[in-house]
């Protein structure tokens, strides 16, 4: 009951103070003007909406675990730190795993898997991710989003002792370059805006609208610096950190209690004064 407590906490925390501010600087960014904005904010709307999506369905995947611990269901984890992953493949073990497990089981190895040789399983992959695109709205960009995944896979396939042999932060760097651009095609509706828009990404140009830069106060630089860092299994460091300090049981319990409580209450006062943000997965 008290472990799917906490669960529910930490879901609602991610929901409501992070992914629902994170969405004011995306949306800021991707419901204006693309054309006219400079690449370092097109670089901020991406990190923006990298965090409120991670947010937003794990916090949403999260409330649903803690309210299933609360009723005697242990639900696995959907999300496992995907952002610290060093491969494509990897990102797709730690992301959204409900579902990637599903078309694993019900698409992927029914259509042969890898079992069939090296053509029938890139063939395969294709197939898988383009339904996942496809999936998740009849939308070119949907389409493009999941074709770019299925494509660095199989490249990844193809030369497996590549990545192995990049150091690690090289890995780290590639994994986050290419999520970054498919979050374009997933967050923009036509595929001619998100083209503008990654074109203005790598386009380094210094010109431009800065009026997303003024909602960076103490208070959202603060989200962003701790939200980056959650993206990293910090939690549980700190958790083994605090155990190995104090040697009492009862001490700590109280300690923690007193967090989520106060985090409970945060949320529900932020929940009270924001405007509406329903989940992204809703739309799914």
């Amino acid at each position: 009951m008290i472990a799917g407590s906490y669960k529910f906490i930490r879901g609602l925390v991610k929901k409501i103070v992070f992914a629902n501010n994170f969405a004011i600087i995306a949306d800021l960014i991707f419901n204006g003007d693309i054309q006219s904005l400079p690449s370092v904010v097109n670089w901020l709307g991406v990190l923006a909406y990298s965090l409120q999506i991670y947010y937003d369905f794990s916090g949403y995947s999260d409330m649903a675990i803690g309210l299933g611990l609360m009723m005697g269901f242990n639900i696995p984890e959907n999300f496992r730190h995907p952002y610290i992953s060093k491969s494509i493949k990897e990102f797709w073990q730690r992301w959204h795993i409900s579902l990637s497990t599903w078309f694993k089981h019900y698409l992927y190895i029914p259509l042969g898997g890898n079992r069939k040789g090296k053509f029938r399983t890139y063939l395969n992959l294709i197939v898988v991710f383009f339904i996942t695109g496809l999936w998740h709205g009849a939308s070119y960009n949907f389409i493009i989003w999941g074709m770019i995944h299925g494509v660095f896979l199989i490249l990844e396939r193809l030369n497996p002792r590549l990545l192995p042999r990049l150091p690690a932060i090289l890995r780290h760097f590639y994994v986050v370059l290419v999520i970054s651009i498919t979050w374009v095609f997933f967050r923009l509706a036509s595929l001619d805006q998100a083209l503008i828009y990654l074109k203005n990404m790598f386009s380094f140009k210094a010109t431009g609208d800065y009026y997303a830069l003024l909602y960076l106060n103490p208070y959202f630089i603060f989200l962003f610096i701790v939200g980056i860092l959650l993206t990293m299994p910090i939690r549980s460091r700190i958790v083994i950190l605090f155990k190995g300090l104090n040697r009492s049981p009862n001490l700590l319990l109280i300690a923690k209690s007193t967090l989520y409580i106060g985090l409970f209450i945060y949320s529900i006062l932020a929940l009270s004064m924001a405007t509406h943000h329903p989940f992204i997965y809703f739309k799914f």
